[in-house]
């Protein structure tokens, strides 16, 4: 693949993940009630909402920040996979397959940018040297 189409690709996952996220955070921290439902129905606490947001909001400026924070980028998508991860299993457990639905899908979604940021950006990782 090349270059352009590898940097059209992330850039697109990037604008998508950061607003499907950013949407969600900025939910979470207005306390929007078909988000803080659900959340308080899966049995997080109140306090952890506001956590999540706020962690949410700084990882989609982390994610938007061009050419920088490569290694907070790696971070922030760690972040992303556990909150789909852990939505994706609260979900199933207590609301059943079909309400994990979107997990899947973000799931897809952020894999792929993930895929392309590593495409064009290898040296984000340090690689550590056998002793």
């Amino acid at each position: 693949m090349k270059s352009r189409s590898t940097k059209a690709i992330y850039w697109a996952g990037v604008i998508l993940t950061s607003l499907w996220f950013g949407t969600s955070g900025v939910c979470e921290l207005t306390k929007n009630p078909l988000v803080w439902d659900i959340t308080l129905q899966l049995g997080y606490p109140a306090h952890f909402i506001y956590i999540l947001g706020v962690a949410k909001i700084s990882g989609v400026l982390v994610l938007l920040t061009p050419n920088k924070l490569l290694k907070l980028k790696e971070w922030v998508f760690a972040g992303i996979f556990f909150d789909i991860t852990f939505a994706f299993f609260s979900k199933l457990s207590v609301l059943g397959f079909a309400a994990t639905v979107d997990a899947i899908i973000a799931f897809a979604m952020v894999s792929l940018t993930y895929v392309m940021f590593r495409k064009l950006y290898p040296q984000a990782t340090v690689t550590v040297a056998a002793h």
